[in-house]
Parts: structure tokens; C-alpha cells; sequence
């Protein structure tokens, strides 16, 4: 089976470090549970100019290599991968944090999964002719049969993938959007995540 997982808030709790940070730079205090939006300039009341600076910070090499993994994660990914899996994790982190987001996954055991930064968001000047980063040209010919993703602006993503079964990592952003269809379903942990893929012939 090919799956697609996202990293963060997925691998790793970036919106917990994320609540974290918006109390250090700017004193907003928003505990996690109360982050209710994708958007964190909405969620944290940030004006332009104090997005920009908080999603910068927060990109930086020694701040990404902080993020706590999801418990599980590793444990499960690395099954699938010892099962002949194939598991690619497709980011929406600019192509800067591409050597520190690598690095993250080697010092968690994940020296094996294929990591690729996909300019899901609008966020990132992306590089033609590199390795790991993907065009949307380019992504929309891969085929998966599981995707593990957390945030709702990312299922336009798996559109064009009609037998996709989508395992939406619950968090506080997403629960109250709704499903585009039965192939999504919400999974509180990486246990239920395992679950589900394993109960799944292989195709």
C-alpha cells in the first residue's frame, strides 16, 4: 500500500509548541484545546506583521527540531514500512525547513519514509527541479490508498483520489468541519490509525 501522512500536528504537536511560542513573542495566551482555527493568525489574533514573524520563528531549524512526536507515530510508520509499505510524508513547510524537518524524522527513526515539501498553503516560493519538492503537477499523479492529515484546507488535496480513505487526526481545528465524504474518518490516536490500516487488504 502507498500512504500519505502529513507532519505537523500529525508526527509531531507543533500547534502545542505553537501555543507555547505565542505566549513568549507576543503575550497572547491561547491554550492548546482552544486553538479552533487552521489559521493561526486567526486563532492567536496575530495582525499581519506578528503572523509573519511567529510563522518565521517558528520555522527555525532549532525550534522545529524541539516539536514532541505524536506518541505512536514512529512506532506505526515504522510497521508499515517493515510490512513493505510505502509511506511518504508530504509537508506543507516552506522548502527552507526542508534539513531540519529531515533531520527531525532521522532522530526519530524514520531514516526510511521519503519526505517532500508540497506548497499546500500559498506559503512558500518553490524550486523547480529539486528532489523534494513537489509541484502540484507532480503530486496530483501520485496514487495513495490512506492519507493521515489533520487539517481540513488540505482535503481539496485528495479530490482527484476517489477510493482514498482519509484517517483525520483529531484536533481542536478540525472538529467541527465537515467530512467531504464516508472515505474520512476520525481517528484520536496512531492505535486507531494502525487499526484501521491494518484491517485493509493490501491493493
Amino acid at each position: 500500500m502507498k500512504i500519505y501522512v502529513d507532519f505537523d500536528d500529525c508526527l509531531c504537536e507543533t500547534a502545542r509548541s505553537f501555543s507555547e511560542l505565542a505566549v513568549e513573542m507576543f503575550g497572547k495566551v491561547v491554550p492548546y484545546e482552544k486553538i479552533r482555527y487552521f489559521e493561526l493568525d486567526k486563532s492567536f489574533d496575530l495582525n499581519e506583521e506578528e503572523y509573519k514573524q511567529f510563522m518565521i520563528r517558528g520555522h527555525e531549524p532549532e525550534v522545529l527540531l524541539s516539536y514532541e512526536e505524536t506518541p505512536g507515530a514512529s512506532e506505526v510508520i515504522n510497521e508499515w514500512i517493515s510490512l513493505g509499505h510505502e509511506v511518504s510524508i508530504i509537508t506543507g513547510r516552506p522548502f527552507s525547513a526542508y534539513e531540519p524537518s529531515r533531520l527531525w524524522l532521522d532522530r526519530h527513526g524514520l531514516q526510511d519514509v521519503r519526505l517532500y515539501c508540497l506548497n499546500k498553503y500559498g506559503r512558500d516560493v518553490f524550486y523547480n527541479n529539486s528532489d523534494f519538492c513537489l509541484e502540484l503537477e507532480e503530486y496530483y499523479q501520485m496514487k495513495f490508498d490512506f492519507a493521515v492529515e489533520d487539517s481540513p484546507k488540505a482535503f481539496q488535496y485528495f479530490n482527484h483520489l476517489p477510493n482514498l480513505k482519509v484517517l483525520v487526526f483529531d484536533r481542536p481545528w478540525n472538529r467541527e468541519c465537515e467530512f467531504p465524504n464516508a472515505n474520512y474518518t476520525r481517528c484520536s490516536d496512531w492505535q486507531s490509525i494502525r487499526e484501521i490500516v491494518s484491517g485493509r487488504t493490501p491493493g
